[in-house]
């Protein structure tokens, strides 16, 4: 590392005095240009001062700056990463300890400075048109040979969708694939950054990356071995959107990615997260985006997809289905008696020919064993079966298939891409309605950061996913001519994953949060609530997600006797969309409270929403809530604008 000469080296080698030595110091924070810098370098360093390149915006891109509350601050973490001992926050000292690394390289070729920062030096190369020979750089010509080698001819923008039962990709994730002109997208390169951490438990790793507690990095690895690493990639659909970024465009990207190999910043899970560092690849590759700039503190994968769509980049996108949407798809398009054979061949080892006592057509045949071996794919990649057995029983599914020869209509297999994440509801929600509690007139405002309720309509997003952040909801009662604070949901999570003869997941839902609950003079009070569960759901074409759940809640407060209630019970609904712009859930839950109160309660509601366009909705709810001998009646209707 090459930070600044100390004091006394400044004052006998540059003739300033101690006094304005410190002026310097404080004002400047960087070494001048001194007598003892050789001549060219001392023409090279004046002429980066004189045209000011530790303010031009692509050196804060390199750099990552970024303007805060102190002022100017890199949101890279790694000391490695400044050559300047104040380089994180002063981006004239980092140019300046930039060029002089560059001039002091020695004969070391991999380790030189300008290997190691090689988009820098690119691009200083450029402005300052200096002469490599005469500064003694030695340049990077092994990674540049490696670039030509690799001729790489797109970039493209991949969205895994979101997965409630992984706490690192509840919001989906994205990443960047390098492709080249003579290799198909699976054998492209992919870059993506990420946390590194061991951590197990979701809740732990959810809170811990809220605060920055973990290393993020950068990683290109192969796409087909990315992929592999999500253990859920079964689950999730990708998106892959192509980006119109030319080869220049492409080889400023790549420059930049090799200063960042190996490289650490805190990663925070809504602000410095996978999407927002890739904002700064796509920005070195093209300097006149205006992403980073527009972030404050809330970044969520969908919303970035958008911001890159809104600057003009995305080209097309196409999508590529998991394998649990194909397993699906092909039981959908096959009869019982064929996924029950399916199900036989996958599972069992059968002796002989599997269809010998069936009367099944040659297409049926078809579909079964194209069934079969998806299924059998699955149990092998999620360890259910050993890879000694899936090889036996695979090779038979496809000694079977090969006799059935080629399907006649191709279409079976053929799966409609559904509506794009990026055509759905913004995930920022603002509402605004009225309705009667108890027969009292009141108006609700509500504010909701993210990101996606049941009600909502599911294009773009997980069908049965509810992933609430932060909703807050104020009433004001024009009797009492007062604002208060309805309920603040910090986290509403719903996750309705159907069983089927396939798969057989556990639906699952957690909220905390402030809400209001009558005690004995029917008054409502302000509780701390925790209320998570487990059960089971199912889909139906007729009747739509019918769902059962085993509950508990926790509700705190100073109000309530022993200033706490806890309780058991259960919950049941049915969600259903009568047309496409129209989704309908009735629900009905039974909660039995002990310990310091001994009461019950029931609810029972019904919500229904009509979607006028992805941008707003009107939702309207009835619910009737009887808490001992109190009864409550609640009429709502909300307009929901997204954003």
């Amino acid at each position: 590392m090459y930070t600044q000469p100390g004091r006394r080296y400044k004052r006998q080698a540059c003739g300033i005095s101690f006094l304005l030595l410190v002026i310097l110091y404080f004002s400047l924070s960087v070494s001048p240009v001194c007598a003892q810098d050789p001549p060219y370098l001392q023409e090279v360093l004046a002429s980066a001062l004189s045209q000011q390149l530790h303010q031009d915006p692509y050196w804060h891109i390199l750099l990552h700056y970024q303007h805060g509350l102190s002022g100017i601050v890199s949101l890279i973490d790694d000391p490695a990463f400044f050559l300047a001992e104040d380089g994180k926050t002063n981006p004239k000292a980092e140019l300046l300890a930039t060029i002089r690394a560059f001039f002091n390289s020695g004969n070391d070729e991999e380790n030189s400075s300008a290997c190691r920062f090689v988009a820098r030096y690119e691009w200083l190369k450029g402005k300052l048109n200096f002469d490599p020979a005469r500064l003694g750089i030695q340049e990077c010509r092994s990674f540049m040979d490696l670039l030509d080698k690799l001729a790489p001819k797109s970039v493209t923008l991949v969205f895994p969708m979101a997965h409630l039962n992984s706490p690192a990709s509840m919001f989906g994730h994205t990443l960047l694939i390098i492709e080249t002109a003579d290799k198909s997208t699976l054998l492209a390169y992919s870059v993506s950054y990420s946390a590194v951490t061991q951590e197990t438990m979701g809740p732990l790793f959810a809170v811990k990356s809220l605060f920055g507690l973990y290393p993020g990095y950068f990683a290109v690895l192969p796409y087909y071995t990315k992929l592999q690493q999500y253990s859920d990639v079964d689950h999730r659909d990708i998106w892959e959107y192509s980006l119109n970024l030319t080869d220049k465009e492409i080889r400023r990207m790549l420059l930049h990615i090799r200063e960042l190999d190996s490289i650490a910043s805190e990663y925070y899970f809504f602000s410095e997260n996978c999407s927002y560092l890739l904002f700064f690849l796509l920005e070195a590759a093209r300097p006149s985006l205006n992403l980073t700039d527009q972030f404050h503190a809330w970044m969520i994968p969908l919303d970035s997809i958008r911001m890159i769509e809104y600057q003009g980049l995305i080209t097309g996108a196409s999508h590529r289905p998991s394998r649990t949407t194909k397993i699906r798809h092909l039981a959908s398009r096959t009869p019982e008696e064929g996924r029950t054979t399916a199900i036989a061949m996958a599972r069992t080892d059968i002796p002989g020919d599997p269809f010998a006592d069936k009367a099944f057509s040659e297409t049926e045949k078809m579909k079964t064993c194209e069934l079969a071996g998806e299924y059998l794919q699955y149990l092998y990649t999620k360890d259910k079966i050993s890879e000694k057995t899936y090889q036996k029983r695979f090779l038979k599914i496809l000694q079977q298939r090969s006799t059935l020869g080629r399907p006649q209509e191709e279409t079976l297999y053929r799966i409609s891409a559904p509506a794009q994440p990026i055509e759905g509801h913004g995930s920022n929600r603002f509402a605004i309605g009225a309705g009667f509690n108890r027969g009292e007139f009141f108006e609700e405002f509500r504010l909701r950061p993210a990101y996606h309720h049941l009600m909502d309509s599911d294009d773009g997003y997980v069908e049965g996913a509810q992933l609430i952040f932060c909703d807050i909801a104020l009433r004001h009662y024009p009797r009492d001519n007062k604002l208060s604070l309805e309920s603040l949901d910090l986290i509403d999570i719903f996750s309705l994953c159907p069983r089927d003869s396939f798969f057989h997941p556990i639906s699952w839902k957690v909220k905390t949060g402030l809400t209001r609950r009558s005690k004995d003079d029917d008054h409502d009070r302000l509780v701390y609530q925790i209320n998570p569960g487990g059960g089971m759901a199912f889909k139906n074409n007729i009747a739509g997600i019918l769902y059962m759940m085993m509950e508990t809640d926790l509700a705190l407060s100073g109000a309530l006797e022993g200033k706490y209630t806890a309780g058991i019970g259960g919950s049941a609904g049915i969600i259903k969309s009568p047309a496409s712009f129209w989704k309908l859930h009735v629900s009905a839950k039974k909660m039995y409270y002990g310990f310091e109160e001994h009461f019950s309660t029931f609810e029972a509601t019904m919500q229904q929403t009509i979607a006028i366009d992805s941008s707003q909705s009107i939702s309207f709810d009835v619910s009737r809530h009887k808490t001992r001998d109190f009864n409550r009646t609640q009429v709502k209707i909300l307009w929901n604008m997204f954003f």
